[in-house]
């Protein structure tokens, strides 16, 4: 079975503004110990979400407003600090299919190119824009376009950059390098029956 083209994802957007956002503060490392990545999802951003009674501090994704946005944005070098796979992960599991931001730590953009969630760069201002139309109206939709390279929102629209690796794997639905090795199992067997050597 094909694995998707993802040549556009949309929704509401939630902005979680800052820079330097690392894997420690996406899902602190506690929260790790699952032998399976489900139910990473309640424990995004626990540490500056949560007191530590268990009760909502003032965070945007405590917000009522902007329960079920899908697309995140954010600031510089989003996702750096350890390689942790569980980071994209936990924002998946969350519900969030892509994000926006001002650039990107290199082993998160992979870890998440794999899992089919786009991770695209956006200028400063682009961002602030995008976070002031949701923020006047949660319902807004936002709908990144990989094939054009923009963002559309509000009746306005901004250029985006995605990796070319990565904006090639998703629109191409070649994004999950197991996924592809196990469909291609057939061929690879079929190959390995005609090699001498294979059945030595």
């Amino acid at each position: 079975m094909a694995l998707e083209k993802i040549t556009r994802v949309s929704g509401r957007a939630v902005a979680v503004p800052g820079n330097d956002i690392d894997t420690d503060r996406i899902i602190p490392a506690r929260f790790m110990k699952c032998v399976t990545f489900d139910g990473l999802g309640e424990f995004l951003f626990y540490d500056v979400r949560k007191n530590a009674d268990g009760s909502d501090k003032a965070h945007p994704l405590n917000e009522a407003r902007f329960r079920g946005a899908s697309i995140l944005l954010s600031g510089v070098n989003f996702g750096c600090g350890s390689s942790r796979e569980h980071a994209p992960q936990a924002l998946q599991k969350h519900g969030f299919r892509a994000v926006i931001a001002e650039g990107f730590a290199e082993i998160f953009l992979g870890n998440s190119t794999t899992l089919g969630m786009p991770c695209v760069t956006a200028s400063r201002e682009d961002i602030a824009r995008i976070a002031a139309a949701v923020d006047k109206d949660p319902s807004t939709e936002v709908v990144i376009d990989l094939v054009d390279s923009k963002v559309s929102f509000a009746g306005q629209s901004a250029p985006i950059t995605v990796r070319e690796s990565a904006r090639d794997a998703l629109v191409n639905g070649r994004w999950d390098p197991i996924g592809e090795l196990i469909e291609g199992g057939g061929d690879a067997a079929s190959i390995a029956s005609k090699l001498q050597y294979m059945g030595a």
